[in-house]
């Protein structure tokens, strides 16, 4: 492992917009978008599937104040897709901004927009509807092949080949393998066959869905919305409503949290349709009820998970197949399933002679699915690692020496990773040092508190990525101004700090201070292309993208400075303040570049790059729980949870620890409290953060998180992704701990205290 010494890269420097976000500045769409404009909002569907006979909107345009409302009659008939992934897109384009045939509780039958929210509510009450009812499709393990249809229409498409077929009801479906898995596992002395079910589960960021839309003095639609992929957002809207994506201008403002659903264009088509049809400006704000039913949930999943292994617990073969229930329509459908093999299998890589991962896709009339931190992953991984802890269990192993034989180890090629390499891995010493920290071997035994509790402990692994290789791209422009740089991304920074880590980048490769740098609003017009803030890509990707630009921008600066010598380039050197002479014969200060970049001057003092890279170089995590169950009333406490993660170089060890702590208390909602529950008209019941129960400070227990450094030779400055990965462990690990606490697996999420009193032993 390479160590260097940084001056700016791994300091734990604030974030850039912190002190205007803790004093409440305005920073978010609705504090810096105009209030004189339409309201909008969507009338939806009471159904989980019907078809519209007759909409009458006639009563409800005459409400004083009421601008135009509206239907199915009214929008461009060319399907397209919500999800934000890069052209061609895998998802099927099977969406209208409106429909005659609703899908799910929640699907949208008209578009109100008005003076204000009065006279829209008013008018959305006077809407009258006359649907014929059909037969849903509400339990995914019947969806694919069912005589009912999801999607019946004739103008479907899918624009990449993923097994997708909207006659059968399915979004996509595949098989690989390696190895003769059957045979295999016929020789194992122990094999454990289980089936796990992980639900839809919300990311519920603060910040609900929200845009403003309005026409520019150049007559093109201008776009400001809380998103997380500004490119593939004009992409989407260009589709939706038939207008070229140079007619089209998005630009984000701060994002109040994402977590994934925000990859997905939620809602951004219905404002830009009530804009572009009255060239009046138009906001929509979704109400908390709409995001929990008519969002972007993570995809349900169940998971069999076959593993062998022989009587040393050495693992030998893993066959994993996953049913995902994409919901009504298709968003991330195909690409979210893969990930439930492809981060989980890999971690067993070092005595795996044989993998299968098969899964199908299916439409059902739920609401639809979409992209959530962890991407599939999170549900794979708490299946596999949910799988090796009763091998352990079988195998009267120690749950943490099951792993120590199995994982993966630098060098390693991963055939279940599409045979890439593991360049940089320390999770064998992520492992070694979580053990320690959390005492493993004194707090995996059960043990008896009194007054009917006990105390247990778990312990996971976990991998992620940090792109799609050999896809997705990061672009960065770095320019000199007369005091200091001028960063300019495609990424968002959605309150993970990216605008603050790419600075460092900066001020590490130009030798300057953090605070010298500054980042530019990110805009389709002005920015780079960059694919957008998601598959934990932004620092490995768009940083090195930010390490070219300046590795561009020294040489640049030198040719300038050449000029001013009276020299060549090549004699001289940047040195952070100035360019010298390799010779010692002379310098020229940066300011004096700069002054002369603007005079007389034909050499850009500007640099850009764009990366892409081949291969996704995972990183990697070990976690391990300590809970207090009461076994009267079946509560589940979370007394201390240890991480020890492996993102390569943390650039900024700060903004590492607190991604690492957010995502895994949002695993331990998604394991413990968070619920969703259908009626059997196909309405969801915890439509508000009532009833859907999310986790506050007083459930985190103690968080302690540490870094394990690899350097990873492709990322910059040996980085690594961390965003995503940290979500993955406190599922499996919590689920082990009640295990051992009451003798009871639970295979299916949130473990509630009234699975636990209920369950059989």
């Amino acid at each position: 492992m390479e160590k260097k010494l940084y001056r700016a890269v791994g300091q734990p420097i604030p974030k850039k917009d912190a002190m205007q976000l803790l004093l409440g500045k305005p920073a978010y769409l609705d504090d810096v978008t105009p209030k004189n404009c339409l309201v909008v909002k969507v009338l939806r569907s009471p159904h989980a599937h019907a078809l519209i006979e007759e909409i009458k909107t006639d009563v409800a345009m005459k409400v004083p104040g009421i601008e135009c409302i509206f239907t199915y009659k009214d929008v461009p008939q060319e399907r397209f897709t919500h999800a934000g992934q890069t052209f061609p897109e895998p998802s099927p384009y099977d969406r209208l901004i409106l429909d005659q045939r609703v899908r799910y509780v929640g699907d949208a039958v008209a578009i109100v927009a008005g003076a204000d929210e009065a006279c829209v509510d008013k008018a959305m009450r006077l809407i009258r509807v006359k649907y014929q009812v059909l037969e849903p499709v509400l339990d995914f393990h019947t969806a694919k092949d069912n005589p009912v249809l999801v999607h019946p229409e004739d103008n479907w498409v899918a624009p990449c080949p993923v097994g997708a077929d909207n006659r059968r009801n399915l979004c996509a479906t595949d098989c690989e393998q390696d190895g003769d898995v059957e045979t295999v596992l016929a020789e194992c002395d122990y094999v454990v066959d289980r089936v796990y079910h992980t639900k839809a589960c919300q990311q519920a960021m603060m910040e609900t869905f929200r845009t403003y839309t309005e026409m520019d003095v150049f007559g093109r639609l201008h776009v400001i919305s809380s998103t997380q992929i500004i490119f593939h957002l004009r992409r989407i809207l260009s589709h939706a409503l038939g207008i070229p994506k140079s007619r089209i201008r998005v630009t984000k403002p701060r994002i109040g949290g994402g977590f994934g659903a925000k990859q997905t264009a939620v809602a951004e088509v219905y404002p830009a349709f009530v804009t572009l049809k009255t060239g009046k400006p138009a906001k929509i704000i979704y109400t908390r009820q709409e995001c929990q039913i008519a969002g972007s949930p993570r995809h349900e999943m169940e998971i069999r998970v076959r593993v062998g292994a022989d009587k040393s617990g050495k693992i030998r073969a893993m066959d994993v197949y996953t049913l995902s229930n994409t919901g009504a329509y298709g968003d991330h459908g195909p690409t979210t399933v893969g990930l439930s093999g492809h981060k989980s299998i890999p971690l067993y890589t070092a005595g795996l002679e044989a993998f299968r991962f098969r899964y199908d896709v299916v439409y059902t009339n739920k609401q639809a699915a979409g992209a959530y931190r962890g991407y599939g992953a999170t549900q794979g991984i708490f299946a596999v690692e949910s799988a090796v802890n009763e091998l352990a269990e079988q195998l009267g192993m120690d749950p943490v020496a099951i792993r120590e034989m199995n994982m993966v180890r630098e060098g390693m090629i991963m055939p279940a990773y599409y045979n890439e390499p593991a360049s940089a891995c320390a999770l064998d010493r992520c492992m070694e040092r979580c053990k320690e920290l959390f005492d493993w071997d004194a707090q995996y035994p059960v043990r008896d508190m009194g007054n009917g509790k006990v105390r247990a402990a778990g312990v996971a692994m976990a991998m992620q990525g940090s792109c799609i290789s050999a896809v997705d791209i990061g672009s960065a422009t770095v320019t000199l101004g007369d005091d200091g740089y001028l960063l300019s991304i495609g990424a968002a920074d959605m309150g993970t700090g990216c605008d603050t880590i790419l600075s460092q980048m900066v001020a590490e490769c130009m030798e300057c201070e953090v605070d010298e740098v500054s980042v530019a609003s990110v805009d389709t017009d002005t920015s780079p292309y960059d694919s957008g803030s998601y598959a934990s890509s932004t620092t490995y990707v768009t940083g090195k993208a930010v390490e070219i630009a300046c590795g561009r921008l020294k040489e640049q600066l030198c040719s300038i400075a050449a000029e001013m010598m009276e020299c060549d380039a090549d004699k001289l050197y940047f040195a952070g303040d100035k360019v010298c002479a390799k010779d010692g014969s002379g310098f020229v200060e940066l300011r004096d570049i700069a002054y002369r970049a603007q005079c007389n001057n034909t050499i850009a003092a500007r640099a850009s790059a764009t990366h892409c890279s081949p291969v996704s170089p995972p990183p990697f995590m070990v976690g391990m729980v300590e809970i207090e169950l009461d076994r009267e009333t079946g509560s589940v406490e979370v007394v201390d949870y240890t991480a020890v993660v492996d993102c390569g170089t943390p650039i900024n060890p700060n903004l590492a620890r607190v991604q690492t702590e957010g995502g895994l208390v949002q695993g331990i909602g998604m394991t413990l409290f968070e619920d969703v529950t259908y009626s059997k008209e196909g309405r969801i019941l915890e439509d508000t953060l009532m009833q859907y129960r999310l986790p506050t400070r007083l459930d985190m227990g103690h968080l302690r998180v540490e870094f394990e450094q690899s350097y990873e030779p492709t990322g910059p400055f040996g980085a690594k992704s961390i965003g995503e990965i940290v979500i993955n462990t406190p599922a499996p690990a919590i689920a082990h701990a009640v295990r051992r606490a009451t003798g009871v697996w639970h295979r299916e999420l949130p473990i509630t205290p009234e699975k636990i009193l209920m369950a059989d032993e």
